[in-house]
């Protein structure tokens, strides 16, 4: 027999015994107590009118001072064998006669007379039973009758009810036995049978099974609405099963179309290296020939335009390079290990210090500084958040710019922070897109692809990058190199 069909064969049988055992040690309590102090009363009764009639007998010897006469009248009370003695007593409490069954039982100790005119009675349960009948002539007490039972009666009577209680409730037991076989096929059965099918689909995921539909009334039902909810799971699995299949089909579609686009701008990107490169080196390089050679015989305006040629011209190489690179950042793959970020900052800032020896700007950057990334593309992130933060404060007389760490809520970010132009706050989202610029060209030279660069690395790290600043006040940009932690998206924090 399976585990779970013996546990609820053994639930219904305990249940079923349960119930009939206590109805009947209830019922069977309830007709004892009743046959119990129905037998006291009884008891009670009969002794007080023996008490009766012994005082009606001895009322003669008790007024002559006969002894022997009321002796002879308690001896009638030998035809009752629960009786143990008896005793006729004076009103003073002397003892005038009396009766002892057997030199084995206690001795006589009268009780003393009743408060009333009265019979009156005492249970020293399970010993005895004590009567006391007042005997009264004209008004007068002359004196008492003592009886003293035993309740040995009394006491088998209540063994023999509870040996019959017993008896019974070992024979309910084996009928509740028999029963719950009768009800194990029709109760448990279908019950068994709904919890093995539950384990089938539980474990193998199989929601074909169905359970026999078996039993009635509420088990019929319940049978039949877990056999309806497999069926209405089977159908959602199978619909599931189909979506996932065309969503799996249409990223394979989308995965190959987007391929394939990645591989037309490679080309493309090709072409515009190849092909735009060409013509903007003989336009660059005429131009100057033509300032060499004959910038003696052009007017002032004419050698000036020939400038604008070529500075235009230069600005369009870079552009073409720039876009190279933000287009090789998206396909190069990542080589994740411990980079030393203090050492890629000191890097970048002693190149441009290099290639601008007479600016001094004071540069100050955390030591110690470690993060999990590619370095290659690292070190790119900072060449383009110093370049910027170099640039924009050009026009400062006492340039400073930090670089180091920061945390907010538990959040750690990486910062580069100066004292240049800054930026109007309201235009930041604009910060991080392809040729977005918030300054003229004439103010600060650039392409407006350096911080789009930034952006596709710092999200290739899984990580987030954004700015403060205001107009005149300088700039801060943070960035993080891994996810915020589930539930706390990163926030700008306090250096």
């Amino acid at each position: 027999m399976p585990a779970s069909k013996s546990l609820i064969a053994r639930k219904l049988t305990r249940l079923i015994v349960l119930a009939s055992g206590t109805a009947l040690v209830f019922a069977s309590l309830v007709l004892m107590i009743e046959d119990f102090l129905s037998f006291r009363a009884t008891m009670v009764r009969n002794r007080s009118i023996q008490a009766q009639i012994v005082g009606s007998n001895t009322v003669t010897a008790l007024v002559f001072d006969d002894p022997e006469a009321a002796e002879q009248t308690l001896m009638a009370l030998a035809a009752a064998p629960r009786i143990e003695a008896a005793g006729l007593y004076r009103p003073d409490g002397q003892i005038f006669a009396s009766y002892v069954r057997s030199a084995s039982v206690d001795r006589l100790v009268f009780p003393g007379l009743p408060a009333g005119t009265g019979t009156s009675h005492v249970f020293d349960f399970p010993r005895h039973l004590h009567v006391v009948h007042p005997i009264v002539l004209e008004g007068t007490p002359i004196g008492a009758v003592y009886i003293r039972s035993d309740l040995e009666e009394l006491v088998d009577r209540i063994v023999r009810y509870a040996l019959l209680i017993g008896g019974v409730l070992i024979l309910s037991i084996g009928a509740a036995l028999l029963v719950s076989g009768v009800l194990r096929r029709s109760i448990s059965q279908p019950i068994v049978e709904l919890a093995e099918v539950a384990t089938r689909v539980s474990e193998g995921r199989d929601y074909s099974v169905r359970p026999k539909l078996s039993g009635e009334g509420e088990i019929a039902v319940l049978v039949s609405a877990f056999g309806e909810m497999l069926t209405q799971i089977q159908a959602r699995d199978r619909s599931l099963q189909e979506s996932h299949d065309l969503l799996e089909q249409r990223v394979q579609t989308r995965t190959s179309e987007l391929h394939a686009l990645n591989k037309e701008l490679e080309a493309f990107c090709y072409s515009v290296s190849h092909d735009l490169r060409s013509p903007l080196r003989s336009i660059d390089g005429f131009s100057l020939a033509l300032l060499e050679d004959h910038g003696d015989v052009l007017p002032q305006e004419g050698r000036e335009h020939l400038q604008r040629i070529r500075a235009a011209t230069q600005r369009m190489g870079m552009l073409i390079d720039d876009l190279l690179n933000l287009s090789r950042i998206t396909r190069t793959s990542l080589h994740t290990e411990t980079v030393d970020m203090s050492g890629l900052a000191r890097a970048a800032a002693a190149e441009l210090a290099a290639v601008q020896p007479d600016r001094h700007v004071d540069v100050s950057i955390q030591d110690g500084m470690t993060a999990s990334g590619d370095a290659r593309l690292v070190r790119l992130v900072y060449d383009n958040l110093i370049g910027n933060a170099w640039k924009f404060t050009s026009r400062q007389p006492a340039a400073r710019i930090e670089v180091g760490t920061a945390n907010r809520d538990g959040i750690a970010a990486f910062f580069v922070r100066d004292n240049g132009a800054g930026f109007d706050p309201a235009y930041a989202d604009r910060l991080f897109g392809v040729f977005q610029r918030l300054h003229a060209m004439t103010d600060f030279p650039g392409t407006g692809v350096g911080l789009a660069i930034v952006d596709r690395i710092i999200h290739r790290h899984g990580g987030r990058v954004w700015a403060d600043g205001a107009v005149g006040r300088g700039a801060t940009f943070y960035f993080t190199l891994a996810p915020a932690p589930a539930g706390r998206p990163p926030a700008p924090p306090t250096a």
